[in-house]
């Protein structure tokens, strides 16, 4: 809200840059899948809550961007950050400096989206998606999500070990023998997060 930064001073910027900044690091860093379905405008501030989710679809009328300079701040809730690490550096700078929004279907092809869909079935396929990753184990999946977004900020060795930690105890849990026997049983596994 424009309103709400124009009268902030230094202290005040930066606390409330710490606070969003808060927010989406708990999407980010929730043991739970986080999906973004974008449908219409996101912009700054609703890009970066977009940036913090761990998979994005977009309606095909979606608009995403980080238009902050022109306002002459900077992304304050992790943008600057988020972005490179999904299109690249080069491709978040050109976007961030120039303050350009892209459309849906320029978002899918240089990474900030997953996937668009027509805007009638937005919310089913992000439902859909969501059903789809439930019925995995979810002791894996949370370790899954923990292994990426903490890798992304550990050199790679670190962060090989640390998937090869999460390997090793996730094969002490009694879902991983599940989805084991399951497989081998040709039939649905029943998780019960143990």
């Amino acid at each position: 809200d424009i309103a709400e930064l124009a009268p902030l001073g230094a202290a005040g910027a930066e606390e409330l840059s710490r606070f969003g900044q808060a927010v989406v690091d708990l999407l980010e860093k929730c043991g739970k899948p986080v999906l973004a379905a974008v449908n219409g405008f996101a912009l700054g501030g609703g890009c970066e809550l977009a940036l913090g989710c761990h998979i994005r679809l977009a309606s095909e009328n979606a608009v995403l961007g980080l238009p902050e300079v022109k306002l002459g701040i900077v992304p304050g809730y992790g943008g600057t950050q988020r972005l490179p690490r999904l299109v690249g550096q080069g491709r978040a700078l050109e976007l961030i400096l120039s303050a350009r929004n892209v459309k849906a279907d320029e978002a899918e092809r240089i990474g900030l989206v997953n996937r668009v869909v027509p805007q009638d079935q937005l919310l089913d396929e992000a439902v859909k998606l969501a059903e789809t990753i439930l019925k995995n184990g979810p002791i894996a999946v949370e370790n899954a999500i923990e292994c990426v977004v903490r890798g992304m900020s550990l050199p790679f060795e670190q962060g090989l070990r640390f998937e090869s930690e999460r390997f090793g105890i996730l094969a002490a849990t009694d879902d991983m023998h599940e989805g084991m026997r399951a497989f081998l049983e040709k039939r649905p596994a029943k998780f019960e997060h143990r």
